[in-house]
């Protein structure tokens, strides 16, 4: 199990990512602070830190800066409140992997941690297919197959079926998959989710998303 540092000040994009990230199979472990994050990642082996820039004590750059000098090549991807041109480049300059402006969708998230953890561990992560019953996604090609047929599926059904496909017979609440496909800045009191399992439901066949009243969607074989 890949293990993945956050560094992150704010408890709630904190504990979002946590628990997104939990669900996707990754072990994680949490700062608070540059300091406290920077020690972490001297002291522990993991396979990607998550590093916001805006942090209490050390800012992320300098985080980044001090933990580049000891010669750790982890990968690092940057996430900041900034989306200019100019923080972009410093941080990749100074040894970023990645760069993600706020807010963020978990989905965009979640792709790119599994392109920086591919790229140091292609064998543990070759599988690219997600299937349950008669649906399977390919994650690289961004396909679709339903008994037997390809489905087009548009890029937030696509999320959206992956989330259910990760969970097979699993009860998710909406909250649930309104926080791992659209993120944790989405209206809680929005109906998306009923939508798009609506939409879902057309292409995979309404019998496999099951409701479950009161709590939520079931994917069922």
């Amino acid at each position: 199990m890949s293990r993945i540092l956050i560094v992150e000040d704010e408890d709630r994009i904190a504990t979002f990512i946590e628990k997104g990230l939990g669900a996707a199979g990754y072990a994680t472990e949490r700062a608070a602070s540059g300091d406290e994050g920077l020690e972490l990642a001297r002291s522990i082996e993991f396979d990607l830190v998550l590093l916001d820039v805006g942090l209490p004590g050390m800012d992320g750059f300098s985080v980044l800066r001090a933990l580049r000098g000891t010669g750790s090549r982890v990968p690092v991807i940057m996430l900041t409140a900034h989306s200019s041109l100019e923080a972009t480049v410093r941080g990749l300059d100074g040894g970023a992997d990645d760069y993600i402006p706020k807010p963020f969708r978990f989905d965009e998230l979640l792709a790119r941690v599994r392109v920086r953890i591919r790229d140091i561990q292609p064998e543990a992560t070759s599988s690219t297919t997600l299937s349950f019953g008669r649906v399977s996604l390919d994650l690289r090609s961004r396909r679709a197959e339903v008994d037997g047929a390809n489905v087009e599926l548009s890029a937030r059904e696509f999320a959206l079926a992956e989330e259910f496909l990760r969970h097979p017979d699993q009860v998710m609440s909406r909250e649930q998959l309104l926080s791992q496909v659209w993120g944790y800045d989405y209206d809680p009191g929005s109906n998306i989710v009923d939508v798009y399992v609506r939409y879902l439901r057309a292409k995979l066949g309404a019998e496999r998303i099951e409701t479950v009243r009161g709590m939520g969607y079931r994917l069922v074989g």
